[in-house]
């Protein structure tokens, strides 16, 4: 029996000392301990089961008494609380410890203190068993009891009945299984509503239309994608906006504002619609002609909450419909065009519907004459008691229909003549009525083609047989199959010696063939074998070939001959043969024998002609050298003559009448001489083939802009009035723009100089070809007479106006006739004496220029945006030619890095380069004023500008333009149109090399 040991007795301590305080106060709560466990112990809630350290109960208190309904006797020192506990779930609580504690664990008293044994707390839930066999659920705490040296001596096991908390939890379990049930309940109308709203979202995702809903304010609460697309708003950006800020529309027609039909439907809550030609502008500025609708949204009193506006692309409709009225119109084009007659006919009676303009030109007949006209009156034959139906006669069958035939009947013409005709009718229905076509065509053409026919296959006939000529025919593998009576004559063999026993190559010089076989084989890049395959391999790759052989007689003679070798195909192209035809070259031999001596002599002719030519190149460079020198020579002075006169003219005090006569007399000389020069050297520089002109394409509209502005002081001091074409579309022509300008000033200029005092002088533009234009300058001057026109552009010929009171060089009409030339035009006049003259030059049209991206590469994209503060690099273009400029500053709009200057002539580029120093410079060549290598060649000179990397754009593309270039010192050559990967690659490479260039400059400065 356990028996629990009392309190010993204690050292007394000494009252009123600290250890006498602590040992009370100790005593007082081991009292207070004492107490609560007695309570417990005897507590009639509580279980408490005490056993030994076997498990055998030694004390069965009355809370157990009364739980269990067994008395302390009947269990104390008998039983252990395995006995009352129910067997399986010992087992069961055995099985679960082992597995967790990794240790066996036997069935009973064990099972239930192992983990307390261990120093392990444990409380679980048991079924104990009552006396009387029933059961109720406990929950258990077992606690080790152990003495003084820690050595089990017991165990306590305290519990509860669980049956209230059971019910309870069942009760719960209940409660959770409903609230599961209506959770349920809920998630399945969830899913519905969930189901819906995704069946909701698929169908304004998938709609073909565009959907925007808004509140009862007229703000976006929705937009489905196809609406986010046409607007350029994602519902994001949109929602809680006003409608109309997002839906922006207008009439396409006028491009006013339209009214967005949301308000109309708010405030009367009905449907409302728009007219037709409206267009929705996006948000990034494209537009769509758009058909739409909108409709209330009301809530379930009936109150209107919002509006939904429905809408869609009718962009494609309108141009379907576009295309519909386009295909009728030129349906209606083609039967005003095409050469066939055609003809409708009622099918019942055989009346003529409607006719074309061809079958009106076919018959002499007007469209009204025959509408309503039995179809008969123009075919004959059809007026013999088959009105009825007969057409059906003449339908055309599929066979015939798919090679355009028809059947042969006769017309006749209002005039009663007839003629052969084609016919094929076809059958349709058109709004229920029954309806014939006739397609009618003049052979008359054709059957004269086929008498020709007839009789050029007779003349083949009579070639074929003639004597003069050897036609030979072989099969594809060369054996002779025809061998005319020419051919016998020629070569001594009878037709049936050869045919279907020799080839050509076995009449033929077997040398020959085989140098002929190498020769072959050496242009053709493939091994020929000597023998047949030699004299036809051309023929049969389908190359025309013409060539000369020796033949051999069946005698052993040998006579050259021209051998035609054409190839023999069947429908399918396949060879079937080849004929070779021939003629004696014997006597063309001789004739080229006799040529080559007059040959010889005209070499020794040539020889002298080329001495003679060198001689007249070194008077005409001698004649250059000089024109040059003589310009230097004449400028410096004249320089100094127009200078000082110039000087004196604005001096002060001024110069007298007389001296102001004088002078002007000097500078009016002056001027005159210096306008003789320029020519002369102008005319000189053509002459000598020195002149390098830019071809390129220019916007003539441009040019002449530069002209009138040029030319209307001139005018206004003659009073002359002077008019310029409009152009309504570019026009673009292939020339060097200054070289037009300066034949566009001398054509006006002489139209001014020459014309009535308040005469006029009229500019037109006309094509002449497809790729032609005709510039056209007109006066209203005296006119020239014919002979006079005949002496036009002659040198120093100023057609007897030199007493005139007009001064000329007689020199610039030569010029503008060698420039026009040299531009691959052409320039002439005519005249009218009374009325004026036109004189005229034309030059070729070409496209706009564009950009020449390669095939296989991208066009460069934009760059990134620069970083904030970052600097911009400076980028000069010398470019006198606006469309390339145009292009050039497309290309630098890609560069956010980067700000263009431009100048149209080399001096002012020279200016903005010394003011602003640009990283880069892009040089034109060809220039007015100084040239593109002259002004390089000026900022080299100069410490500020030399360090500048200089590229060259230009229309001169010859390699010898373009190794000139690099040597006068440009960095890079490029050449026109522009390649926009190539000069952005070079662009870059150029400012690397600008950078490059300042750091070594500073390096150097710092040394």
């Amino acid at each position: 029996m356990l028996k629990i040991d009392p309190i010993p007795d204690l050292p007394k301590a000494v009252a009123g000392t600290p250890e006498g305080l602590t040992e009370f106060r100790r005593q007082e709560a081991l009292l207070k301990t004492g107490a609560l466990q007695n309570a417990i112990l005897n507590s009639a809630n509580f279980s408490s089961i005490a056993t030994d350290e076997r498990g055998v109960i030694q004390i069965f208190n009355i809370g157990a008494e009364r739980m269990l309904g067994y008395a302390a006797a009947d269990v104390l020192n008998k039983i252990t609380p395995a006995d009352i506990s129910d067997p399986q779930e010992l087992i069961l609580r055995a099985t679960e410890l082992s597995a967790e504690l990794e240790t066996a664990i036997a069935p009973g008293f064990e099972a239930l203190v192992f983990k307390a044994s261990r120093g392990i707390e444990d409380i679980y839930e048991l079924t104990y068993i009552r006396k009387d066999g029933s059961r109720f659920p406990a929950i258990v705490s077992v606690t080790a009891l152990r003495n003084g040296r820690g050595t089990v001596i017991g165990y306590l096991l305290i519990g509860t009945d669980n049956t209230a908390r059971k019910q309870v939890e069942a009760e719960r379990q209940h409660l959770l299984k409903e609230q599961e049930w209506t959770n349920q309940q809920l998630h399945q109308a969830n899913l519905t509503l969930r189901e819906s709203e995704e069946k909701f979202a698929v169908t304004l995702h998938s709609i073909g239309d565009a959907v925007i809903a808004t509140d009862a304010a007229a703000r976006v609460t929705l937009l489905n994608p196809l609406a986010e697309r046409l607007t350029g708003w994602t519902q994001a950006q949109a929602s809680g906006r006003p409608v109309d800020e997002i839906f922006k529309i207008i009439n396409k027609e006028t491009r006013l504002s339209a009214n967005v039909p949301v308000a109309e439907t708010l405030a009367h809550g009905t449907v409302q619609g728009l007219a037709n030609h409206t267009v929705v502008i996006a948000r990034d500025g494209s537009e769509c002609d758009i058909a739409d609708s909108c409709a209330p949204i009301r809530d379930r009193d009936g109150q209107v909450i919002g509006a939904v506006l429905v809408f869609r692309d009718v962009t494609e409709e309108y141009a379907a419909q576009q295309a519909l009225r386009d295909s009728t119109a030129l349906i209606q084009t083609i039967l005003n065009t095409v050469a066939d007659g055609i003809i409708t006919i009622y099918a019942r009676g055989g009346m003529i519907k409607t006719v074309n303009p061809a079958a009106e030109r076919m018959f002499g007949y007007s469209g009204i004459q025959l509408v309503g006209q039995n179809f008969s009156l123009l075919i004959p034959e059809l007026d013999q008691d088959q009105r009825n139906g007969s057409l059906e006669y003449y339908s055309a069958s599929d066979e015939a229909r798919a090679v355009g035939l028809g059947r042969e009947v006769l017309g006749r013409r209002q005039d009663g003549s007839v003629f052969p005709m084609e016919m094929a009718v076809s059958e349709m229905w058109l709004g229920g009525e029954r309806y014939f076509t006739g397609i009618l065509r003049d052979t008359t053409a054709r059957k004269q083609a086929e008498e020709a026919l007839l009789q050029a296959g007779a003349l083949q006939s009579a070639i074929f047989n003639s004597a003069n000529f050897s036609s030979i025919a072989t099969d594809a593998k060369g054996v002779v199959q025809i061998f005319n009576v020419g051919a016998e004559r020629m070569l001594g063999y009878t037709a049936a010696e050869v045919m279907n026993k020799v080839t050509p190559a076995d009449i033929s010089d077997s040398k020959e063939v085989i140098a002929r076989a190498k020769e072959l084989s050496l242009e053709l890049g493939t091994q020929i074998e000597p023998g047949f395959e030699a004299l036809v391999f051309k023929a049969s790759r389908g190359i025309e070939d013409i060539y000369e052989l020796t033949y051999i007689r069946k005698d052993g003679s040998r006579f050259p001959a021209v051998v035609s070798v054409t190839a023999l195909r069947d429908a399918q192209g396949v060879i079937i043969g080849y004929l070779l035809i021939g003629t004696d070259n014997t006597a063309r031999k001789r004739v080229e024998a006799e040529r080559a001596v007059l040959d010889q002599a005209l070499r020794d002719k040539n020889v002298e002609l080329e001495s003679a030519r060198q001689a007249a190149d070194k008077a005409n460079l001698a004649k250059s050298e000089f024109l040059s020198s003589m310009s230097h020579e004449l400028r410096s002075p004249l320089n100094a003559i127009l200078g000082f006169a110039q000087l004196m003219e604005s001096g002060v005090p001024p110069p007298t009448a007389t001296q102001k006569a004088s002078i002007d007399q000097i500078l009016h000389g002056g001027w005159y001489l210096l306008e003789l020069i320029n020519e002369i050297l102008d005319l000189a520089l053509i002459e000598s083939g020195k002149l390098s002109l830019s071809m390129e394409p220019i916007a003539l509209p441009d040019v002449l802009l530069d002209c009138q502005a040029m030319i209307e002081p001139q005018a206004q001091k003659s009073d002359i009035r002077i008019s310029f074409p409009q152009f309504n579309a570019p026009c673009f022509v292939n020339a060097d723009r200054t070289r037009v300008k300066q034949v566009i000033v001398n054509l006006m200029s002489n139209a001014i100089k020459y014309n009535r005092v308040g005469g006029a002088v009229e500019v037109t533009c006309k094509k002449v070809a497809a790729q032609r234009l005709r510039i056209s300058v007109r006066d209203s001057g005296e006119g020239l007479s014919a002979e006079k026109v005949t002496q036009l552009f002659q040198p120093f010929n100023r057609l007897g106006q030199e007493v005139g009171s007009e001064e000329g060089t007689g020199i610039g009409l030569v010029v503008s006739k060698r420039l026009v030339e040299l531009m691959g035009g052409e320039i002439g006049a005519q005249s009218i004496v009374g009325t004026g003259s036109v004189f005229w030059f034309e030059l070729n049209l070409v496209a706009a220029p564009q950009f020449a991206a390669d095939s296989d590469a991208p066009l460069v994209p934009a760059q990134p945006p620069t970083a904030p503060g970052a600097a911009l690099r400076t980028l000069l273009y010398v470019e006198d030619n606006r469309a390339n400029m145009e292009l050039v500053k497309q290309l630098i709009a890609r560069r956010p890095d980067m700000r263009l200057l431009s100048a149209t002539d080399g001096m002012q580029g020279i200016t903005l380069a010394r003011i602003h120093l640009p990283k880069v410079i892009l040089m034109d060549i060809n220039l007015p004023g100084i040239s593109g290598l002259q002004a390089l060649k000026i900022l080299r000179e100069d410490p500020a500008t030399r360090h500048i990397p200089v590229v060259a754009i230009s229309a001169n593309a010859m390699p010898r333009d373009i190794e000139k270039g690099l040597q006068a010192g440009f960095l890079r050559y490029l050449t026109k149109p522009i390649k926009v990967n190539e000069f952005m690659e070079v662009l870059d490479m150029a400012l690397e090399a600008a950078q490059t260039g300042l750091d070594r400059t500073a390096m150097e400065e710092s040394m």
